[in-house]
């Protein structure tokens, strides 16, 4: 049986909202014992009440055990406690109630620049987050070339961090964390910041981290593909609970169903944003009239997106992700992958519809999430964050030919043309 690398016993976090904060001890003071007594504070502007200045648990009644070795993707919403516990995992903050124990060193990259001096250079600060892990100088002699060439900015190593760009940032932070001596590894949308290619080597370096060296992963990240590629075990936190420990297929089946509900006919207005208002979001048949579902393979089912355009970017695009029962994308489709002049969209009220072709998806359940973007720039409505999403159910019409009556082989089911000739 493995060692128990941490163990969580009814872990509260507990913040208060409008914390007193008036840069003096003593009329800080003040002000908590008038908040106690229920009396006007002198030193509040003029406006502001000191009542009903409640708090909010960002984590409450967390209980879980990670074994030695185990990687562990801990997933949900924005807002659901996921930082927070990482936070209270590395001692950053310590829980209001509960308590944590923790067998080894850990390392932590929760937030881009986290533990890094702006004024020190990068090599500088590596001897720095060496000692702060109990590590001696002559240890870390030992890595800092292994850790400059996975960073891969020899170049800017005796540069100060502070004209460090966010890539670099993360890349020395990363080549910090996971080839200094730790036992727990914790790293927070490490992702979020990099290319593909360090996205890559991160995902490796995790990986080789756990199964060869034995160290413990804890992932949060937004993409689901990469943490299924790096995690066996999940968690899923809701509203600072944990909602569900199981198989990482299993939490990331359940966080995209819980995470994405909503349907035509909802409110939309929670998707509003600065370039559009969302006013509706569905799947319809070939007539226009809301699809009949399950519908069968073959045939033609359209997506429809009304939009009222209130800024216009020419690097702007909107169309959807479609993805699996297995929650794996099985493609993208934008409005602009086709160049036409009639795609553009004007300002004011406009409505997209995209085809999904008949004899194309294989039977399953599927789910639409809707995407726009301004392309290269940022994301406007991320599909793999909170994103409005539709379901399309597909049953039957795989085949014209008496020999398929059951669902198909594969992830698709497409009717090819076939032709027979002599030659």
């Amino acid at each position: 049986m493995k060692d128990i690398a941490i163990k969580a016993e009814n872990i509260g976090k507990y913040y208060r909202l409008g914390q007193i904060d008036t840069g003096m001890f003593y009329t800080d003071v003040r002000s908590w014992i008038v908040q106690k007594l229920r009396r006007d504070d002198r030193t509040l502007k003029i406006g502001e009440s000191n009542s009903g200045k409640a708090g909010f648990w960002a984590l409450n009644d967390i209980n879980f055990e990670i074994e030695q070795g185990d990687r562990v993707g801990i997933i949900g919403k924005n807002g659901a406690g996921k930082s927070t516990l990482l936070k209270v995992i590395s001692r950053i903050t310590m829980p209001t109630k509960g308590r944590i124990g923790i067998k080894g060193s850990v390392a932590s990259l929760l937030e881009v620049g986290t533990g890094f001096h702006p004024e020190m250079t990068g090599r500088e600060n590596i001897y720095l987050n060496g000692a702060i892990l109990g590590m001696k100088r002559a240890e870390i002699n030992e890595k800092i070339n292994e850790i400059i060439a996975f960073s891969e900015i020899n170049e800017h190593i005796d540069t100060p961090v502070k004209r460090y760009s966010s890539g670099m940032y993360v890349r020395l932070a990363f080549a910090v964390a996971a080839n200094l001596e730790s036992d727990i590894l914790i790293a927070d949308e490490v992702l979020a910041v990099g290319d593909a290619e360090f996205q890559k080597r991160a995902l490796g370096r995790m990986n080789e981290l756990s199964t060869s060296q034995g160290r413990t992963v804890l992932f949060v990240s937004h993409q689901m593909n990469a943490v299924r590629a790096l995690c066996s075990n999940g968690m899923v936190l809701h509203k600072g609970r944990i909602v569900l420990k199981d198989t990482i297929d299993q939490c990331i089946k359940t966080y995209l169903k819980d995470l994405h509900t909503h349907c035509s006919g909802e409110a939309l207005s929670h998707y509003d944003n600065d370039f559009f208002d969302l006013l509706d979001f569905r799947l319809i048949d070939e007539n226009g009239s809301d699809l009949a579902q399950p519908t069968e393979n073959s045939n033609k089912c359209f997506v429809r997106i009304e939009v009222n355009m209130k800024k216009l970017h020419h690097a702007f695009t909107i169309g959807y992700s479609l993805r699996n029962s297995d929650s794996l994308i099985m493609y993208w489709s934008y409005l602009t992958d086709v160049y036409r002049e009639d795609h553009s969209v004007r300002l004011g009220r406009n409505i997209l519809i995209g085809e999904i072709p008949g004899h194309f998806l294989n039977e399953g359940e599927y789910s639409i999430f809707l995407s726009a973007t301004l392309h290269y720039i940022q994301w406007i409505v991320n599909p793999d964050e909170d994103s409005p999403c539709l379901k399309l159910h597909i049953q039957g019409g795989l085949s014209d030919s008496p020999f398929w009556t059951l669902k198909r082989s594969g992830v698709c089911a497409p009717i090819l043309n076939w032709t027979v000739t002599d030659k």
